[in-house]
């Protein structure tokens, strides 16, 4: 099991990004986290087979209909990160930071 945290930029808020994340992420199995920065980049920590975690970055460059992604920062994480989530979520959304 891997564990990304990622740092989303572009036109990422307000377009029902984290909602369409989290979404996907759900579908390939992937646990963790999304939230708005302040900053107006969108962050989220993914734990899960490497193969979902790829297909997960590839859709994510993308965003839904209404994004759009300029630049996907890459950081290593670890499984607490992840577990942050909200409680009895596999991946859950948080508040702003």
């Amino acid at each position: 099991m891997r564990h990304l945290r990622i740092v989303v930029h572009g036109r990422v808020q307000g377009v029902g990004y984290r909602a369409w994340l989290a979404e996907e992420a759900r579908r390939r199995g992937i646990e963790g986290w999304a939230r708005n920065r302040s900053n107006g980049t969108v962050e989220a920590v993914l734990g899960g087979a490497d193969a979902a975690i790829d297909q997960l970055l590839d859709v994510c460059r993308e965003g839904p209909p209404a994004a759009q992604v300029t630049d996907i920062e890459t950081h290593r994480a670890d499984a607490a990160s992840a577990a942050l989530r909200p409680a009895g979520t596999r991946f859950g959304v948080l508040p702003t930071l």
